[in-house]
């Protein structure tokens, strides 16, 4: 059996590398990966024009390098809006779809406590970069959720980029058109992967309305877990599992 071929993309704020490396040890040699990083964080500041589609172009791009026709998409957070976005505009390069919590799934039918949610990040813009990530994170989960300390020694260089690369994310998601007509057309497995502790005004409205557009769609909640502290670097061999019940059924539909 050849491997599972499979484009990871990680979120907003850490590397692709430390994001996904024990998922991918775990996974083991069934799975032919590449951690892609974002094409946000290229250069030292947002390319000009960066949009959702230029992380599609960069996606497609590690694609074609590769010779792969197909393949396996996984995004998380940020990560996994871009993928969200690559699904809508080109479902026929993809086997199958996973989204760990996507930062942003759409602007269509949120709930009122969604868009109340949406308003608080806007107001973000306005603080200082030392106020900025704490903020942005806690809106993120539940109020009684424990955020992880950071880590010992002084901030790796890569992370002042992040101030900038979030917020430019923040203003694609209000002018992005994602059409949920154009996601519907995909009709091959979506797996969403949930945080039990992440805030529900946000991501169990995201899964419930992409629930109601991808004919194929499987939820799976991780009760103790939420966005800072995702699934896939808590409990890999769980997500393991999943995946490769994910991808197997996938290519099995192939």
């Amino acid at each position: 059996m050849e491997p599972y071929r499979v484009i990871l993309l990680p979120g907003s704020v850490l590397p692709a590398g430390p994001a996904y490396g024990r998922l991918l040890e775990v996974l083991g040699p069934a799975v032919d990966a590449v951690a892609k990083d974002l094409e946000l964080y290229a250069t030292d500041a947002p390319p000009p024009g960066w949009s959702l589609n230029t992380e599609v172009d960069g996606v497609l791009r590690e694609a074609d390098l590769r010779g792969w026709d197909t393949f396996h998409l996984l995004g998380y957070s940020g990560g996994g809006a871009a993928a969200l976005a690559l699904t809508a505009r080109h479902p026929e390069r993809l086997k199958s779809l996973a989204l760990l919590e996507p930062a942003w799934a759409g602007n269509w039918d949120w709930s009122p406590a969604h868009t109340r949610l949406w308003q608080r990040y806007g107001e973000l813009a306005a603080l200082p970069p030392d106020q900025f990530l704490p903020a942005f994170t806690r809106l993120q989960v539940k109020p009684d959720a424990v955020l992880p300390p950071p880590p010992p020694g002084p901030p790796p260089s890569w992370m002042a980029k992040r101030p900038a690369g979030i917020s430019a994310f923040l203003q694609a998601f209000t002018t992005y058109d994602l059409d949920p007509n154009s996601l519907a057309v995909f009709t091959k497995p979506v797996l969403f992967v949930l945080g039990g502790m992440s805030s529900p005004d946000e991501q169990a409205d995201n899964a419930a309305r992409l629930s109601r557009v991808f004919p194929d769609f499987r939820l799976e909640v991780f009760p103790e877990r939420h966005h800072f502290d995702p699934p896939h670097r808590a409990e890999p061999e769980r997500v393991a599992t999943l995946l490769r019940e994910h991808w197997g059924r996938a290519d099995g539909a192939s």
